[in-house]
Protein backbone atom coordinates (compact mmCIF):
# COMPACT_ATOMS: atom_id res chain seq x y z
CA UNK A 1 0.00 0.00 0.00
CA UNK A 2 1.09 3.57 -0.72
CA UNK A 3 0.81 5.15 2.74
CA UNK A 4 0.47 8.62 1.23
CA UNK A 5 -2.88 7.91 -0.45
CA UNK A 6 -5.10 8.89 2.54
CA UNK A 7 -3.36 12.27 2.92
CA UNK A 8 -3.63 12.93 -0.82
CA UNK A 9 -7.33 12.17 -0.77
CA UNK A 10 -7.73 14.42 2.24
CA UNK A 11 -6.06 17.28 0.36
CA UNK A 12 -8.34 16.72 -2.64
CA UNK A 13 -11.43 16.77 -0.42
CA UNK A 14 -10.29 20.07 1.04
CA UNK A 15 -10.12 21.42 -2.52
CA UNK A 16 -13.63 20.08 -3.18
CA UNK A 17 -14.96 22.00 -0.17
CA UNK A 18 -13.08 25.16 -1.13
CA UNK A 19 -14.69 25.24 -4.58
CA UNK A 20 -18.10 23.90 -3.49
CA UNK A 21 -17.68 20.77 -5.61
CA UNK A 22 -19.49 17.61 -4.56
CA UNK A 23 -17.59 15.07 -6.68
CA UNK A 24 -14.38 14.88 -8.70
CA UNK A 25 -13.93 12.53 -11.65
CA UNK A 26 -10.34 11.48 -12.42
CA UNK A 27 -10.14 9.39 -15.61
CA UNK A 28 -7.12 7.65 -17.12
CA UNK A 29 -6.51 10.26 -19.77
CA UNK A 30 -4.33 13.08 -21.04
CA UNK A 31 -4.93 15.87 -23.61
CA UNK A 32 -4.37 13.28 -26.37
CA UNK A 33 -6.57 10.56 -24.87
CA UNK A 34 -3.66 8.17 -25.08
CA UNK A 35 -3.55 4.60 -23.84
CA UNK A 36 -0.20 5.08 -22.12
CA UNK A 37 0.11 8.33 -20.19
CA UNK A 38 3.13 10.49 -19.38
CA UNK A 39 3.63 10.72 -15.61
CA UNK A 40 2.37 14.32 -15.65
CA UNK A 41 -1.19 13.07 -16.30
CA UNK A 42 -1.24 10.01 -14.05
CA UNK A 43 -3.37 11.72 -11.41
CA UNK A 44 -5.61 8.68 -11.01
CA UNK A 45 -2.61 6.55 -10.05
CA UNK A 46 -1.19 9.26 -7.78
CA UNK A 47 -4.48 9.57 -5.88
CA UNK A 48 -5.37 5.87 -5.65
CA UNK A 49 -2.16 3.85 -5.89
CA UNK A 50 -3.64 1.71 -8.69
CA UNK A 51 -1.29 1.68 -11.71
CA UNK A 52 -3.29 -0.42 -14.17
CA UNK A 53 -3.75 1.12 -17.61
CA UNK A 54 -7.57 1.30 -17.39
CA UNK A 55 -9.57 2.74 -14.53
CA UNK A 56 -11.65 5.70 -13.38
CA UNK A 57 -11.49 7.26 -9.92
CA UNK A 58 -14.33 9.21 -8.30
CA UNK A 59 -13.80 11.12 -5.07
CA UNK A 60 -16.54 12.76 -3.00
CA UNK A 61 -16.55 14.20 0.49
CA UNK A 62 -16.98 10.77 2.06
CA UNK A 63 -16.25 8.22 -0.68
CA UNK A 64 -13.48 7.22 -3.11
CA UNK A 65 -14.06 4.49 -5.68
CA UNK A 66 -11.96 3.02 -8.47
CA UNK A 67 -13.86 1.52 -11.40
CA UNK A 68 -11.96 -1.04 -13.47
CA UNK A 69 -12.66 -4.24 -15.39
CA UNK A 70 -11.97 -7.91 -14.71
CA UNK A 71 -8.46 -7.77 -16.18
CA UNK A 72 -7.36 -5.78 -13.14
CA UNK A 73 -9.52 -7.01 -10.24
CA UNK A 74 -6.77 -8.89 -8.40
CA UNK A 75 -4.16 -6.19 -9.03
CA UNK A 76 -6.55 -3.48 -7.87
CA UNK A 77 -7.45 -5.38 -4.71
CA UNK A 78 -3.77 -5.56 -3.77
CA UNK A 79 -2.94 -1.95 -4.62
CA UNK A 80 -6.04 -0.40 -3.05
CA UNK A 81 -5.81 -2.34 0.21
CA UNK A 82 -5.69 0.04 3.15
CA UNK A 83 -6.08 3.20 1.06
CA UNK A 84 -9.83 3.68 1.74
CA UNK A 85 -10.39 3.59 -2.04
CA UNK A 86 -13.11 1.07 -2.81
CA UNK A 87 -12.79 -1.26 -5.80
CA UNK A 88 -15.86 -0.97 -8.04
CA UNK A 89 -15.92 -3.95 -10.38
CA UNK A 90 -17.08 -3.06 -13.88
CA UNK A 91 -19.53 -5.33 -15.70
CA UNK A 92 -20.34 -7.27 -12.54
CA UNK A 93 -24.00 -7.70 -11.51
CA UNK A 94 -25.30 -5.07 -9.10
CA UNK A 95 -22.31 -2.72 -9.66
CA UNK A 96 -23.28 0.51 -11.38
CA UNK A 97 -21.12 2.03 -14.08
CA UNK A 98 -19.36 5.12 -12.77
CA UNK A 99 -21.63 7.57 -14.60
CA UNK A 100 -24.77 5.79 -13.36
CA UNK A 101 -23.34 5.87 -9.84
CA UNK A 102 -22.75 9.62 -10.15
CA UNK A 103 -26.30 10.20 -11.34
CA UNK A 104 -27.58 8.46 -8.22
CA UNK A 105 -25.37 10.56 -5.96
CA UNK A 106 -25.66 14.07 -7.42
CA UNK A 107 -28.80 16.16 -7.40
CA UNK A 108 -30.16 19.66 -7.84
CA UNK A 109 -27.51 22.37 -7.58
CA UNK A 110 -24.59 20.01 -7.07
CA UNK A 111 -21.44 19.96 -9.19
CA UNK A 112 -19.10 17.38 -10.67
CA UNK A 113 -15.60 18.51 -11.66
CA UNK A 114 -13.28 16.89 -14.20
CA UNK A 115 -10.15 18.45 -15.66
CA UNK A 116 -10.91 19.70 -19.15
CA UNK A 117 -7.58 18.42 -20.46
CA UNK A 118 -8.54 14.84 -19.59
CA UNK A 119 -12.02 14.34 -21.03
CA UNK A 120 -13.08 14.05 -24.65
CA UNK A 121 -15.49 16.57 -26.12
CA UNK A 122 -18.04 13.83 -26.82
CA UNK A 123 -17.76 12.38 -23.32
CA UNK A 124 -18.18 15.81 -21.70
CA UNK A 125 -21.29 16.50 -23.76
CA UNK A 126 -22.87 13.20 -22.81
CA UNK A 127 -21.98 13.59 -19.15
CA UNK A 128 -23.24 17.17 -19.00
CA UNK A 129 -26.56 16.21 -20.57
CA UNK A 130 -27.09 13.27 -18.23
CA UNK A 131 -26.24 15.38 -15.18
CA UNK A 132 -28.61 18.11 -16.35
CA UNK A 133 -31.52 15.70 -16.00
CA UNK A 134 -30.76 15.36 -12.27
CA UNK A 135 -30.26 19.10 -11.78
CA UNK A 136 -26.48 18.73 -11.37
CA UNK A 137 -23.86 20.43 -13.49
CA UNK A 138 -20.41 19.66 -14.89
CA UNK A 139 -17.34 21.88 -14.54
CA UNK A 140 -14.32 21.26 -16.75
CA UNK A 141 -12.42 24.45 -15.89
CA UNK A 142 -10.98 23.07 -12.65
CA UNK A 143 -8.07 20.64 -12.44
CA UNK A 144 -8.54 19.86 -8.77
CA UNK A 145 -6.01 16.99 -8.63
CA UNK A 146 -3.47 19.37 -10.16
CA UNK A 147 -4.02 21.89 -7.37
CA UNK A 148 -3.01 19.40 -4.67
CA UNK A 149 -0.31 17.49 -6.61
CA UNK A 150 2.59 19.71 -5.53
CA UNK A 151 5.42 17.54 -6.88
CA UNK A 152 3.68 16.78 -10.17
CA UNK A 153 6.20 15.57 -12.78
CA UNK A 154 7.06 17.95 -15.61
CA UNK A 155 6.05 17.28 -19.19
CA UNK A 156 8.40 14.89 -21.03
CA UNK A 157 11.12 16.53 -23.06
CA UNK A 158 12.51 13.84 -25.38
CA UNK A 159 13.80 14.91 -28.81
CA UNK A 160 11.71 14.48 -31.96
CA UNK A 161 13.25 13.00 -35.09
CA UNK A 162 12.21 12.17 -38.61
CA UNK A 163 11.45 8.54 -39.37
CA UNK A 164 14.39 7.11 -41.27
CA UNK A 165 13.79 7.34 -45.01
CA UNK A 166 14.87 3.73 -45.52
CA UNK A 167 11.89 2.57 -43.46
CA UNK A 168 9.32 5.15 -44.53
CA UNK A 169 7.06 4.66 -47.55
CA UNK A 170 5.78 7.99 -48.88
CA UNK A 171 6.33 11.48 -47.50
CA UNK A 172 4.44 14.03 -45.42
CA UNK A 173 3.37 16.10 -48.43
CA UNK A 174 1.57 13.09 -49.90
CA UNK A 175 -0.08 12.29 -46.58
CA UNK A 176 -1.15 15.87 -46.02
CA UNK A 177 -2.64 15.96 -49.50
CA UNK A 178 -4.73 12.86 -48.76
CA UNK A 179 -6.06 14.49 -45.59
CA UNK A 180 -6.78 17.76 -47.40
CA UNK A 181 -8.80 15.93 -50.03
CA UNK A 182 -11.03 14.64 -47.22
CA UNK A 183 -11.23 18.15 -45.77
CA UNK A 184 -12.32 19.56 -49.11
CA UNK A 185 -15.00 16.92 -49.48
CA UNK A 186 -16.23 17.78 -45.95
CA UNK A 187 -16.07 21.52 -46.71
CA UNK A 188 -13.64 22.06 -43.83
CA UNK A 189 -11.18 24.94 -43.73
CA UNK A 190 -9.31 23.52 -40.74
CA UNK A 191 -8.66 20.07 -39.30
CA UNK A 192 -7.52 19.62 -35.70
CA UNK A 193 -5.76 16.46 -34.54
CA UNK A 194 -4.68 15.61 -31.01
CA UNK A 195 -4.16 11.84 -31.32
CA UNK A 196 -0.42 11.34 -31.21
CA UNK A 197 -0.12 8.38 -33.56
CA UNK A 198 -2.11 10.23 -36.25
CA UNK A 199 0.21 13.22 -35.90
CA UNK A 200 3.33 11.04 -36.03
CA UNK A 201 2.05 9.24 -39.13
CA UNK A 202 1.10 12.40 -41.03
CA UNK A 203 4.32 14.25 -40.22
CA UNK A 204 6.66 11.26 -40.54
CA UNK A 205 8.13 12.12 -37.15
CA UNK A 206 8.83 9.94 -34.13
CA UNK A 207 9.56 10.67 -30.46
CA UNK A 208 9.87 9.20 -26.96
CA UNK A 209 7.40 11.17 -24.87
CA UNK A 210 5.10 8.22 -24.18
CA UNK A 211 6.42 4.96 -22.79
CA UNK A 212 6.47 2.15 -25.38
CA UNK A 213 4.97 4.31 -28.17
CA UNK A 214 7.35 6.23 -30.47
CA UNK A 215 5.26 9.40 -30.41
CA UNK A 216 5.60 12.95 -29.05
CA UNK A 217 3.30 15.44 -27.38
CA UNK A 218 1.77 17.68 -30.03
CA UNK A 219 -1.41 18.95 -31.63
CA UNK A 220 -1.69 19.51 -35.37
CA UNK A 221 -3.87 22.06 -37.14
CA UNK A 222 -4.13 21.48 -40.88
CA UNK A 223 -5.37 24.23 -43.18
CA UNK A 224 -5.79 24.26 -46.94
CA UNK A 225 -2.37 25.75 -47.62
CA UNK A 226 -0.36 25.26 -44.42
CA UNK A 227 -0.15 23.38 -41.12
CA UNK A 228 0.73 24.31 -37.58
CA UNK A 229 2.48 21.77 -35.37
CA UNK A 230 2.03 22.68 -31.71
CA UNK A 231 5.03 21.11 -30.01
CA UNK A 232 7.82 22.18 -27.69
CA UNK A 233 10.20 23.78 -30.24
CA UNK A 234 13.25 22.72 -28.21
CA UNK A 235 12.54 19.11 -29.15
CA UNK A 236 13.26 19.79 -32.83
CA UNK A 237 16.66 20.63 -34.24
CA UNK A 238 17.18 23.30 -36.91
CA UNK A 239 17.46 20.79 -39.75
CA UNK A 240 14.13 19.23 -38.89
CA UNK A 241 12.43 22.63 -38.50
CA UNK A 242 13.70 23.65 -41.93
CA UNK A 243 12.41 20.43 -43.49
CA UNK A 244 9.01 20.96 -41.91
CA UNK A 245 8.87 24.55 -43.17
CA UNK A 246 9.67 23.38 -46.69
CA UNK A 247 6.63 21.11 -46.48
CA UNK A 248 4.40 23.95 -45.24
CA UNK A 249 4.45 23.09 -41.53
CA UNK A 250 5.17 25.85 -39.03
CA UNK A 251 6.03 25.13 -35.41
CA UNK A 252 4.38 26.86 -32.45
CA UNK A 253 4.63 26.15 -28.74
CA UNK A 254 2.62 23.23 -27.40
CA UNK A 255 0.92 25.45 -24.83
CA UNK A 256 -0.45 27.78 -27.52
CA UNK A 257 -2.91 25.29 -29.02
CA UNK A 258 -6.08 26.46 -27.25
CA UNK A 259 -5.29 30.14 -27.92
CA UNK A 260 -4.72 29.41 -31.60
CA UNK A 261 -8.07 27.63 -31.84
CA UNK A 262 -9.78 30.60 -30.17
CA UNK A 263 -8.19 32.91 -32.76
CA UNK A 264 -9.60 31.07 -35.78
CA UNK A 265 -11.84 33.06 -38.16
CA UNK A 266 -15.54 33.23 -37.28
CA UNK A 267 -16.41 31.41 -40.49
CA UNK A 268 -13.95 28.54 -39.91
CA UNK A 269 -15.18 25.04 -40.60
CA UNK A 270 -13.23 22.88 -38.14
CA UNK A 271 -13.11 19.14 -38.79
CA UNK A 272 -12.32 17.06 -35.71
CA UNK A 273 -13.12 13.79 -34.00
CA UNK A 274 -15.05 14.67 -30.81
CA UNK A 275 -13.97 11.37 -29.24
CA UNK A 276 -10.28 12.18 -29.74
CA UNK A 277 -10.10 15.87 -28.84
CA UNK A 278 -10.39 17.15 -25.27
CA UNK A 279 -12.69 19.91 -24.08
CA UNK A 280 -9.93 22.36 -23.17
CA UNK A 281 -8.64 22.60 -26.73
CA UNK A 282 -11.95 23.59 -28.32
CA UNK A 283 -13.76 25.44 -25.53
CA UNK A 284 -12.66 28.80 -26.86
CA UNK A 285 -13.59 28.32 -30.51
CA UNK A 286 -15.41 31.31 -32.03
CA UNK A 287 -19.17 30.96 -31.54
CA UNK A 288 -19.89 31.02 -35.26
CA UNK A 289 -17.23 28.47 -36.17
CA UNK A 290 -18.71 25.27 -37.60
CA UNK A 291 -17.70 21.96 -36.09
CA UNK A 292 -17.51 19.18 -38.66
CA UNK A 293 -17.41 16.05 -36.55
CA UNK A 294 -16.07 12.86 -38.03
CA UNK A 295 -13.31 10.33 -37.49
CA UNK A 296 -9.81 11.48 -38.33
CA UNK A 297 -9.21 10.34 -41.93
CA UNK A 298 -5.58 9.60 -41.11
CA UNK A 299 -6.71 6.84 -38.71
CA UNK A 300 -8.13 4.87 -41.61
CA UNK A 301 -5.25 5.77 -43.94
CA UNK A 302 -2.49 4.56 -41.63
CA UNK A 303 -4.34 1.34 -40.79
CA UNK A 304 -3.70 0.11 -44.33
CA UNK A 305 -0.01 -0.65 -44.63
CA UNK A 306 1.69 -0.34 -48.01
CA UNK A 307 3.43 -3.25 -49.71
CA UNK A 308 6.75 -1.66 -48.74
CA UNK A 309 5.65 -1.38 -45.09
CA UNK A 310 4.59 -5.03 -45.03
CA UNK A 311 7.90 -6.10 -46.53
CA UNK A 312 9.70 -4.30 -43.70
CA UNK A 313 7.35 -5.87 -41.16
CA UNK A 314 8.13 -9.36 -42.46
CA UNK A 315 11.83 -8.66 -41.94
CA UNK A 316 11.11 -7.30 -38.46
CA UNK A 317 9.15 -10.43 -37.57
CA UNK A 318 12.15 -12.57 -38.42
CA UNK A 319 14.41 -10.50 -36.17
CA UNK A 320 11.87 -10.51 -33.35
CA UNK A 321 11.34 -14.25 -33.67
CA UNK A 322 15.07 -14.89 -33.50
CA UNK A 323 15.29 -12.82 -30.31
CA UNK A 324 12.44 -14.82 -28.76
CA UNK A 325 14.12 -18.12 -29.62
CA UNK A 326 17.35 -16.94 -28.02
CA UNK A 327 15.52 -15.62 -24.99
CA UNK A 328 13.32 -18.62 -24.26
CA UNK A 329 16.19 -21.06 -24.77
CA UNK A 330 18.14 -19.03 -22.21
CA UNK A 331 15.22 -19.23 -19.77
CA UNK A 332 15.07 -23.00 -20.18
CA UNK A 333 18.85 -23.35 -19.85
CA UNK A 334 18.82 -21.53 -16.52
CA UNK A 335 15.94 -23.62 -15.22
CA UNK A 336 17.66 -26.85 -16.26
CA UNK A 337 20.78 -25.65 -14.44
CA UNK A 338 18.69 -25.14 -11.28
CA UNK A 339 19.28 -21.38 -11.40
CA UNK A 340 16.69 -19.08 -9.90
CA UNK A 341 14.54 -17.59 -12.66
CA UNK A 342 11.66 -15.21 -11.92
CA UNK A 343 9.02 -13.59 -14.07
CA UNK A 344 11.10 -10.41 -13.88
CA UNK A 345 14.11 -12.31 -15.24
CA UNK A 346 12.06 -13.48 -18.22
CA UNK A 347 11.19 -9.90 -19.12
CA UNK A 348 14.83 -8.82 -18.70
CA UNK A 349 16.15 -11.66 -20.87
CA UNK A 350 13.71 -10.96 -23.70
CA UNK A 351 14.48 -7.23 -23.55
CA UNK A 352 18.20 -7.95 -23.78
CA UNK A 353 17.81 -10.33 -26.73
CA UNK A 354 15.55 -7.93 -28.63
CA UNK A 355 17.90 -5.01 -27.99
CA UNK A 356 20.68 -6.92 -29.76
CA UNK A 357 18.66 -7.24 -33.00
CA UNK A 358 19.05 -4.75 -35.87
CA UNK A 359 16.79 -1.66 -35.88
CA UNK A 360 15.40 -2.33 -32.39
CA UNK A 361 14.17 0.82 -30.62
CA UNK A 362 12.25 -0.25 -27.51
CA UNK A 363 9.65 -2.63 -26.18
CA UNK A 364 6.14 -2.01 -27.51
CA UNK A 365 4.59 -2.57 -24.05
CA UNK A 366 5.65 -3.91 -20.68
CA UNK A 367 6.24 -7.65 -20.93
CA UNK A 368 3.57 -9.82 -19.32
CA UNK A 369 5.32 -12.91 -17.95
CA UNK A 370 2.76 -14.80 -15.88
CA UNK A 371 3.68 -18.13 -14.33
CA UNK A 372 0.81 -20.48 -13.46
CA UNK A 373 -1.89 -18.54 -11.53
CA UNK A 374 -0.41 -15.19 -12.58
CA UNK A 375 -1.09 -16.12 -16.19
CA UNK A 376 -4.80 -16.00 -15.40
CA UNK A 377 -4.55 -12.20 -15.11
CA UNK A 378 -4.69 -10.93 -18.71
CA UNK A 379 -2.85 -7.69 -17.91
CA UNK A 380 -0.62 -9.03 -15.15
CA UNK A 381 2.58 -7.10 -14.50
CA UNK A 382 5.29 -8.56 -12.30
CA UNK A 383 6.90 -6.13 -9.85
CA UNK A 384 9.75 -6.34 -7.36
CA UNK A 385 7.13 -6.63 -4.60
CA UNK A 386 4.84 -9.14 -6.34
CA UNK A 387 6.28 -11.73 -8.71
CA UNK A 388 6.72 -15.48 -8.96
CA UNK A 389 9.73 -17.71 -9.48
CA UNK A 390 9.57 -20.31 -12.24
CA UNK A 391 9.84 -24.03 -11.51
CA UNK A 392 10.48 -27.04 -13.68
CA UNK A 393 6.79 -27.73 -14.16
CA UNK A 394 3.62 -25.93 -15.21
CA UNK A 395 2.85 -23.15 -17.69
CA UNK A 396 4.36 -19.74 -18.33
CA UNK A 397 2.41 -17.18 -20.37
CA UNK A 398 4.63 -14.58 -22.06
CA UNK A 399 3.04 -11.64 -23.88
CA UNK A 400 5.68 -9.26 -25.23
CA UNK A 401 6.58 -7.05 -28.16
CA UNK A 402 9.09 -4.71 -29.68
CA UNK A 403 9.28 -1.41 -31.50
CA UNK A 404 11.61 -1.60 -34.48
CA UNK A 405 12.28 0.95 -37.21
CA UNK A 406 10.61 -1.51 -39.55
CA UNK A 407 7.50 -2.34 -37.55
CA UNK A 408 5.81 -3.10 -34.24
CA UNK A 409 5.48 -6.61 -32.82
CA UNK A 410 3.13 -8.21 -30.29
CA UNK A 411 3.21 -11.93 -29.52
CA UNK A 412 1.98 -14.28 -26.81
CA UNK A 413 3.28 -17.79 -26.29
CA UNK A 414 2.67 -20.53 -23.75
CA UNK A 415 5.74 -22.36 -22.52
CA UNK A 416 5.60 -25.70 -20.69
CA UNK A 417 8.27 -26.58 -18.15
CA UNK A 418 8.34 -30.22 -17.11
CA UNK A 419 5.03 -31.73 -16.03
CA UNK A 420 1.75 -30.14 -17.11
CA UNK A 421 -1.75 -31.22 -16.13
CA UNK A 422 -4.39 -32.60 -18.51
CA UNK A 423 -6.46 -29.48 -17.84
CA UNK A 424 -3.57 -27.21 -18.79
CA UNK A 425 -2.88 -29.11 -22.01
CA UNK A 426 -6.56 -29.19 -22.89
CA UNK A 427 -6.92 -25.44 -22.38
CA UNK A 428 -3.82 -24.71 -24.47
CA UNK A 429 -5.16 -26.92 -27.24
CA UNK A 430 -8.64 -25.40 -27.26
CA UNK A 431 -7.21 -21.89 -27.47
CA UNK A 432 -4.85 -22.93 -30.26
CA UNK A 433 -7.81 -24.41 -32.14
CA UNK A 434 -9.42 -20.98 -31.95
CA UNK A 435 -6.23 -19.28 -33.14
CA UNK A 436 -5.99 -21.66 -36.10
CA UNK A 437 -9.68 -21.33 -37.00
CA UNK A 438 -9.46 -17.55 -37.31
CA UNK A 439 -5.98 -17.58 -38.89
CA UNK A 440 -7.12 -19.67 -41.82
CA UNK A 441 -10.49 -17.94 -42.26
CA UNK A 442 -11.53 -16.69 -45.67
CA UNK A 443 -14.22 -14.07 -45.83
CA UNK A 444 -15.90 -11.68 -48.26
CA UNK A 445 -14.65 -8.15 -48.76
CA UNK A 446 -16.64 -5.86 -46.46
CA UNK A 447 -16.66 -8.28 -43.53
CA UNK A 448 -15.65 -6.78 -40.18
CA UNK A 449 -13.86 -8.07 -37.12
CA UNK A 450 -17.04 -8.50 -35.01
CA UNK A 451 -18.40 -10.77 -37.74
CA UNK A 452 -15.34 -13.03 -37.45
CA UNK A 453 -14.84 -13.01 -33.69
CA UNK A 454 -16.92 -16.15 -33.08
CA UNK A 455 -14.60 -18.23 -35.27
CA UNK A 456 -11.89 -17.99 -32.60
CA UNK A 457 -14.29 -18.52 -29.71
CA UNK A 458 -16.21 -21.49 -31.13
CA UNK A 459 -13.77 -24.25 -30.04
CA UNK A 460 -13.59 -22.70 -26.57
CA UNK A 461 -17.36 -22.23 -26.37
CA UNK A 462 -17.83 -25.88 -27.37
CA UNK A 463 -16.06 -26.87 -24.16
CA UNK A 464 -18.04 -24.43 -22.01
CA UNK A 465 -15.34 -21.75 -21.81
CA UNK A 466 -14.96 -18.13 -22.91
CA UNK A 467 -12.72 -15.09 -22.41
CA UNK A 468 -13.51 -11.51 -21.52
CA UNK A 469 -11.27 -9.57 -23.89
CA UNK A 470 -11.31 -8.92 -27.61
CA UNK A 471 -9.81 -11.39 -30.04
CA UNK A 472 -7.78 -8.89 -32.03
CA UNK A 473 -6.61 -5.30 -32.25
CA UNK A 474 -4.96 -3.29 -34.99
CA UNK A 475 -1.21 -2.70 -34.78
CA UNK A 476 0.73 0.31 -36.02
CA UNK A 477 3.81 0.49 -38.22
CA UNK A 478 6.52 1.59 -35.78
CA UNK A 479 3.67 3.25 -33.92
CA UNK A 480 1.18 2.29 -31.22
CA UNK A 481 0.81 -1.41 -30.54
CA UNK A 482 -2.96 -0.85 -30.24
CA UNK A 483 -4.31 0.94 -33.31
CA UNK A 484 -7.76 1.52 -34.79
CA UNK A 485 -10.12 1.74 -36.43
CA UNK A 486 -10.54 -2.02 -36.90
CA UNK A 487 -10.62 -4.75 -34.30
CA UNK A 488 -11.88 -8.28 -33.74
CA UNK A 489 -14.27 -8.45 -30.81
CA UNK A 490 -17.85 -9.53 -30.07
CA UNK A 491 -20.53 -7.34 -31.69
CA UNK A 492 -21.70 -4.51 -29.45
CA UNK A 493 -24.99 -2.59 -29.74
CA UNK A 494 -24.30 0.52 -31.77
CA UNK A 495 -20.68 -0.51 -32.32
CA UNK A 496 -19.01 0.38 -35.60
CA UNK A 497 -18.48 -2.43 -38.08
CA UNK A 498 -15.20 -1.39 -39.71
CA UNK A 499 -14.51 -3.57 -42.76
CA UNK A 500 -11.22 -5.44 -42.79
CA UNK A 501 -9.18 -4.37 -45.81
CA UNK A 502 -6.01 -5.67 -47.45
CA UNK A 503 -3.00 -4.18 -45.69
CA UNK A 504 -4.60 -4.00 -42.24
CA UNK A 505 -2.66 -5.76 -39.49
CA UNK A 506 -4.46 -7.36 -36.57
CA UNK A 507 -3.61 -9.55 -33.65
CA UNK A 508 -5.31 -12.92 -33.31
CA UNK A 509 -5.32 -13.77 -29.60
CA UNK A 510 -8.07 -15.89 -28.07
CA UNK A 511 -7.59 -16.95 -24.46
CA UNK A 512 -8.91 -18.95 -21.53
CA UNK A 513 -8.31 -18.05 -17.89
CA UNK A 514 -8.84 -20.08 -14.74
CA UNK A 515 -8.31 -17.78 -11.72
CA UNK A 516 -5.94 -19.21 -9.16
CA UNK A 517 -4.73 -21.93 -11.54
CA UNK A 518 -3.45 -20.76 -14.93
CA UNK A 519 -4.20 -18.67 -17.99
CA UNK A 520 -3.76 -19.42 -21.68
CA UNK A 521 -3.38 -17.11 -24.66
CA UNK A 522 -1.85 -17.70 -28.09
CA UNK A 523 -1.21 -14.55 -30.12
CA UNK A 524 0.07 -13.92 -33.62
CA UNK A 525 -0.08 -10.83 -35.79
CA UNK A 526 -1.59 -11.25 -39.24
CA UNK A 527 -2.11 -9.03 -42.26
CA UNK A 528 -5.29 -9.04 -44.33
CA UNK A 529 -4.67 -9.84 -47.96
CA UNK A 530 -6.75 -10.66 -51.05
CA UNK A 531 -7.44 -14.36 -51.54
CA UNK A 532 -9.33 -14.46 -54.83
CA UNK A 533 -12.28 -13.17 -56.83
CA UNK A 534 -15.30 -15.41 -57.33
CA UNK A 535 -18.75 -14.96 -58.81
CA UNK A 536 -19.77 -13.81 -55.31
CA UNK A 537 -17.17 -11.06 -55.13
CA UNK A 538 -13.69 -10.57 -53.72
CA UNK A 539 -12.63 -12.77 -50.83
CA UNK A 540 -9.93 -12.02 -48.27
CA UNK A 541 -7.71 -14.06 -45.95
CA UNK A 542 -5.05 -13.62 -43.27
CA UNK A 543 -1.30 -14.05 -43.68
CA UNK A 544 0.32 -14.87 -40.34
CA UNK A 545 3.29 -12.55 -39.84
CA UNK A 546 4.57 -13.61 -36.41
CA UNK A 547 7.40 -16.14 -36.50
CA UNK A 548 8.04 -18.06 -33.29
CA UNK A 549 7.50 -21.70 -32.28
CA UNK A 550 4.30 -22.78 -30.55
CA UNK A 551 5.33 -25.07 -27.70
CA UNK A 552 3.77 -28.45 -28.49
CA UNK A 553 4.70 -29.71 -25.00
CA UNK A 554 1.83 -27.57 -23.73
CA UNK A 555 -0.70 -29.26 -26.05
CA UNK A 556 -2.91 -32.34 -26.07
CA UNK A 557 -2.31 -33.18 -29.72
CA UNK A 558 -5.22 -35.63 -29.72
CA UNK A 559 -7.55 -32.63 -29.56
CA UNK A 560 -6.23 -31.26 -32.86
CA UNK A 561 -7.76 -32.68 -36.01
CA UNK A 562 -5.71 -33.57 -39.07
CA UNK A 563 -6.13 -30.17 -40.72
CA UNK A 564 -5.12 -28.35 -37.52
CA UNK A 565 -2.00 -30.48 -37.14
CA UNK A 566 -1.20 -29.77 -40.80
CA UNK A 567 -1.55 -26.01 -40.14
CA UNK A 568 0.76 -26.28 -37.13
CA UNK A 569 3.35 -28.28 -39.06
CA UNK A 570 3.26 -25.88 -42.01
CA UNK A 571 3.65 -22.94 -39.65
CA UNK A 572 6.59 -24.52 -37.85
CA UNK A 573 8.31 -25.36 -41.13
CA UNK A 574 8.04 -21.70 -42.13
CA UNK A 575 9.29 -20.55 -38.71
CA UNK A 576 12.32 -22.85 -38.86
CA UNK A 577 13.21 -21.79 -42.38
CA UNK A 578 12.90 -18.09 -41.57
CA UNK A 579 14.69 -18.00 -38.21
CA UNK A 580 17.48 -20.57 -38.48
CA UNK A 581 19.75 -18.37 -40.67
CA UNK A 582 19.58 -15.59 -38.05
CA UNK A 583 20.82 -17.80 -35.19
CA UNK A 584 24.60 -18.00 -34.90
CA UNK A 585 24.69 -20.26 -31.85
CA UNK A 586 24.28 -23.95 -32.80
CA UNK A 587 22.47 -24.52 -29.50
CA UNK A 588 19.83 -21.94 -30.50
CA UNK A 589 19.37 -23.60 -33.89
CA UNK A 590 19.06 -27.03 -32.26
CA UNK A 591 16.46 -25.69 -29.80
CA UNK A 592 14.51 -24.15 -32.70
CA UNK A 593 14.62 -27.40 -34.64
CA UNK A 594 13.28 -29.32 -31.65
CA UNK A 595 10.49 -26.83 -30.97
CA UNK A 596 9.50 -26.85 -34.67
CA UNK A 597 9.50 -30.65 -35.09
CA UNK A 598 6.45 -31.97 -36.96
CA UNK A 599 3.65 -33.54 -34.94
Amino acid sequence: MNTQIPSRLSALRAALREHDIQACLIPSADPHLSEYLPEHWQARQWLSGFDGSAGTLIVTGDFAGLWTDSRYFEQAEQQLAGTSVELMRLRVPHTAEHVDWLLDQLGEGQTLAVAGDSIALSSARSLRERLRKTGARLRTDLDLPGTVWKDRPALPHAPVRAQAAAWCDGDRRERLQRVRETMEHAQASHHLLSSLDDIAWITGLRGRDVEYNPVFLAHLLIERERCTLFVDPDKLDDTLCTALQEDGIVVRAYAETAAAMAALPNDAGVMLDPARVVVDIVNGLPERARLIERANPSTAFKAIKSDADIAHIRTTMREDGAALVQGMREVERRLQADETVSELDVADILREKRAARPAFVSESFGTIAGYMANGALPHYHATEEHHAELHADGLLLVDSGGQYEGGTTDITRMWAFGETSPEQRRDCSLVLKGTIALSRARFPSGASGPQLDALARAPIWADGGDYGHGTGHGVGYFLNVHEGPHGIRPPAPGGALVPLQPGMITSIEPGLYRPGRHGVRHENLAVVRTWKDTEFGTFLEFETLTLCPIDTRALDLALLDESERAWLNDYHARVAEALSPLLDDPADRAWLETRCAAV
